[in-house]
């Protein structure tokens, strides 16, 4: 019969407890030694396949918790991945939110340099149309005052 170790040593367990106590032994018992070692041999035998046994079942343990540990690593590193890759993405959008602020900045400055430019320009403009228009209304005058002055000597030779 075909028994694991358990069950061979829970016979021996019952054959101790049917054996026949020996009278002022102090607990010894008689059993059937032939019997014993037969039970004795079927755990030697049993021994090495439940070792081996257990072994392959701390083996796939072993593999279980290191295909676990593996991909527990994987995830980590993905994440880490993912963290990185979003961080990137933050990081740009960082950048070109300080390259726009930078733009916004500089154009406006443009923009002032350009109006202040506008008008020193149109003010010059406007400087050197009034002296040309200066320059004209003065010789509109003097052409009035030498119109009169000629009109004058006219009359004053007309008359005299």
């Amino acid at each position: 019969m075909n028994m694991n170790v358990e069950e061979i040593l829970e016979q021996l367990d019952d054959m101790l407890d049917a054996a026949w106590a020996m009278p002022l032994s102090g607990g010894k018992v008689v059993v059937d030694g032939d019997r014993v070692r037969d039970l004795l041999d079927s755990i030697r035998a049993n021994l090495p396949t439940e070792i081996r046994q257990a072994r392959a079942i701390v083996k796939d343990r072993a593999e279980i918790v290191d295909g676990a540990k593996k991909e527990a690593e994987a995830i980590i590193r993905n994440a880490e991945e993912r963290r990185n890759q979003i961080l990137s993405r933050e990081e740009i959008v960082v950048q070109a939110q300080e390259k726009a602020n930078e733009i916004h900045v500089q154009t406006q400055k443009r923009a002032r340099e350009m109006r202040r430019s506008a008008q020193e320009f149109t003010e010059d403009l406007l400087r050197r149309t009034e002296e040309v228009l200066s320059q004209q209304v003065n010789q509109v005058r003097q052409a009035r005052v030498s119109l009169r002055s000629n009109n004058k000597q006219a009359e004053n030779s007309a008359e005299g």
